[in-house]
């Protein structure tokens, strides 16, 4: 692959239309957060039913990663990322149609698909920008994402409190959000394949640079995922706290990381990225044992913040390492994509499973137990250094793929 040169101030144009795009597609998530028990409803289906269905989005999303960097192979990355933002904030219409459990497998199944195949993409085109600037920028994007989904949650807790029907929520959102990530995909760098470059297969393992990094991002999306689900009940049926008070220890963690994301790069750039993992991850074990002893609310309520504070800037790492250990940067991301949603799937019901075979407190040692693998496993972030264009002044120009 050759170069070609790309003004500076395109590149940091660039770096602002991309986050925009995360933080559209971290609102989609938002909204249809909100709403899953509107969707439970109008499709009359049980707990074990809903969970069924909604587990079909971490299996769309799994079977459509490997396409995305076919489809930006094919009609590079401003194309493919406007089509596939497209196609994922018009899909947020579709389970709110859904009357019945299997056609709400099959909403979440292309619900799933379209957010993979986005992700895949915005994360590719993102680490691209790093390599270009030179310094890091993943942890500020996935932080704008999260900003996204509490804005997506805030409107659709609005909705809900109005009694609005969700189909028409829906509606709305995503017409809106459909208007701004493609008018964001304006501004974002245009990364044409080289004409001699074979495109990527349709479907393939994940190359072993993928699997390793990949265990890292397990590890902290488990977290993640055990925290998101099960704080609240922990307080609830541990501690005997208030509804209230546990709902807010699941929004305390939720911005928790979101601040830690978009403070992040700093922290990054300044210590590295393997350091910077070894010490979230002795913060998320700090935060796991304070959980499983505490005795107290607050004692609880600073463990799960430690945890998401640890926990925070790992996966956004985790694609940028993907996307520097290989030619094919689309694959490995989409690798280390697949790893992190299967890891997202599972751990809410493991969680579950070994909590009603044991207790809330056991389930949360074996988190603790998975944050330590951040400080063990944190060395293969080192893969793949970000390369080091040649900057002279603020308006210079700097190299990149050729079109």
């Amino acid at each position: 692959m050759g170069d070609v040169v790309y003004d500076l101030r395109e590149v940091r144009r660039s770096r602002h239309a991309v986050a925009a795009v995360f933080a559209v597609h971290g609102a989609v998530t938002g909204s249809f957060a909100t709403r899953v028990p509107w969707v439970q409803d109008h499709a009359s289906l049980s707990a074990g039913q809903l969970g069924f269905a909604l587990a079909f989005t971490a299996f769309g999303a799994s079977c459509s990663m490997p396409l995305a960097g076919r489809i930006s192979h094919r009609f590079g990355s401003r194309t493919a990322l406007r089509g596939l933002i497209a196609l994922w904030t018009l899909a947020l219409v579709l389970p709110s149609l859904a009357p019945n459990m299997l056609t709400l497998c099959l909403a979440m199944f292309t619900y799933g698909a379209s957010a993979g195949m986005a992700d895949v993409a915005m994360n590719a085109l993102g680490v691209e920008v790093e390599r270009l600037l030179d310094r890091s920028i993943m942890s500020s994007l996935h932080g704008m994402w999260s900003a996204g989904a509490l804005i997506g949650s805030a409107a659709g807790t609005l909705a809900a409190h109005l009694g609005s029907d969700a189909r028409v929520h829906f509606a709305l959102a995503a017409a809106t959000l459909t208007l701004l990530g493609v008018l964001a995909c304006r501004w974002v760098l245009d990364v044409q394949a080289a004409e001699d470059e074979e495109p990527p297969p349709r479907f393939a393992l994940p190359p072993k640079s993928a699997l390793l990094i990949g265990t890292v991002g397990f590890c902290a999306v488990f977290a993640e995922g055990a925290s998101l689900d099960w704080s609240a009940v922990y307080l609830r049926d541990q501690l005997d706290t208030s509804a209230g008070l546990a709902a807010a220890c699941t929004t305390g963690f939720m911005l928790t990381m979101a601040v830690a994301r978009l403070v992040g790069d700093v922290v990054v750039d300044r210590f590295g990225a393997v350091r910077t993992v070894r010490a979230g991850g002795a913060l998320a074990v700090l935060g796991g044992l304070l959980i499983v002893v505490a005795g107290h609310p607050a004692v609880a309520m600073g463990g799960f913040a430690l945890l998401g504070l640890g926990i925070a800037v790992v996966v956004p790492l985790c694609f940028a390492a993907a996307g520097r250990s290989g030619p094919n940067p689309s694959q490995a991301i989409a690798g280390v994509a697949t790893i992190t949603y299967t890891s997202g799937l599972i751990a809410p019901g493991l969680i579950g499973g070994v909590a009603q075979a044991t207790s809330l407190v056991v389930s949360f040692v074996l988190v603790t137990a998975l944050a330590c693998g951040l400080a063990a496993f944190a060395g293969v972030l080192r893969t793949g250094d970000r390369s080091r264009p040649e900057v002279s002044r603020p308006s210079a120009a700097v190299p990149g793929p050729r079109p």
